[in-house]
């Protein structure tokens, strides 16, 4: 199979990763932080060690502030229903996840207010017209850093400016740019970031993170055994015991760490050339096959390796079921849980065939895509 499909999750991981895991699992897959005996230290230490590696790839120095998530999305809801109360406000885009936009649109019972500021054709979100959106009672602003649908990168670090100058949080989601773009929480007025371990960054599905500038409380969203302070009832204020309940997926996340090792020994600079060069070649040929309409910037400095298109006027599953069934291609149709995303860029009805590339695709395999297209595109 060729797998486009990057965007949801990548595949394959590399070597390394899965040996990691197995490793893991057969050799001290213990109770992390339950326990005193060396199998469960060993996994403890495992764990903490990624905890560093998260933290040296997004110049981020507090191991113990980076909390340790199941996926981006529980991330997501720690960060938002954590910061945000009655009487609140919060800004957000019309490019982002259902994870953050429910969320948000959950908290409206609770009498938080909320601002959705709405991109261009494109999906371009403008700055300004963030800044343009704040009120006297905004507490919090949260944007995706790339778009799961077109691929548009946001300037995240010119939002974060215009935050940190009005005294405002600003929480962003990194979901589809971990592990490929460079992120400098510090240098980017970076409040929290929540992004998933299975994307970019090669780990294997249950994993992700949150990271929580130092300073910062959140409430916690559930409570349960941390195994530290067990004689209390309330749960711990101690970080990351305050969010991390319940046994945590110790395989994955050391597994996990060895993705982002394997990332840094290759170096980000390079994945994210090959990525580029990738999206390059996919538009500029996809750009001259009739009856195809692409959305996005349509430029790799501009949009990550996210291409969405549509071919005339087919159901995008239709399309996606072609490309699975005749071709052997992985895709995403539909609407990628990002509705609004759609509706920006006129696919609400429609919807989208969404291709996205990764470290492990290659040109040969794009020109198969390419093909496969034309093809397509005469039949239907």
């Amino acid at each position: 199979m060729v797998y486009f499909d990057n965007a949801a999750t990548t595949f394959p991981k590399p070597e390394i990763v899965y040996e990691t895991i197995m490793t893991a699992m057969k050799e001290y897959g213990a109770n992390p932080g339950r326990s005193g005996h060396k199998m469960a230290l060993k996994a403890s230490r495992g764990i903490y060690e990624t905890r560093e590696l998260l933290g040296k790839l997004f110049n981020f120095n507090h191991p113990m502030n980076t909390i340790l998530t199941f996926n981006a999305t529980e991330g997501l809801n720690i960060g938002i229903k954590g910061t945000l109360k009655a009487g609140d406000h919060v800004i957000t885009t019309s490019m982002e996840h259902n994870s953050v936009l429910r969320p948000i649109t959950y908290l409206e019972k609770f009498g938080v207010e909320n601002t959705i500021v709405y991109g261009d054709e494109k999906g371009r979100i403008k700055a300004r017209d963030i800044e343009k959106a704040i009120k006297k009672n905004t507490k919090l602003i949260v944007t995706t850093h790339v778009s799961n649908l077109t691929g548009t990168i946001m300037p995240i670090e010119e939002i974060g400016k215009i935050a940190h100058a009005n005294n405002i949080l600003y929480m962003v989601d990194a979901s589809q740019s971990a592990g490929v773009y460079n992120i400098d929480m510090d240098k980017m007025n970076i409040d929290l970031m929540a992004f998933p371990g299975h994307k970019g960054l090669l780990g294997p599905q249950g994993t992700g993170a949150l990271i929580i500038r130092e300073g910062l409380s959140p409430c916690e969203i559930f409570q349960g055994g941390t195994g530290s302070d067990s004689q209390s009832l309330i749960q711990p204020d101690i970080l990351p015991d305050k969010y991390e309940s319940g046994t945590e997926n110790a395989p994955g996340l050391i597994g996990l760490g060895a993705g982002i090792k394997y990332i840094l020994q290759r170096g980000m600079d390079n994945i994210r050339g090959h990525e580029e060069d990738l999206t390059k070649h996919f538009i500029e040929e996809a750009l001259k096959i009739e009856g195809i309409k692409l959305y996005g910037p349509l430029n790799p400095k501009d949009q990550a390796a996210v291409v969405a298109l549509n071919i005339k006027d087919a159901d995008s599953s239709e399309v996606s079921y072609i490309l699975d069934q005749e071709y052997d291609i992985a895709v995403r149709p539909g609407l990628h849980c990002a509705p609004l995303a759609h509706k920006t860029i006129g696919t609400l009805e429609q919807g989208a065939v969404r291709f996205s590339f990764g470290l492990f695709n290659t040109h040969e395999e794009i020109e198969f895509a390419l093909k496969a297209l034309r093809e397509i595109a005469k039949e239907l």
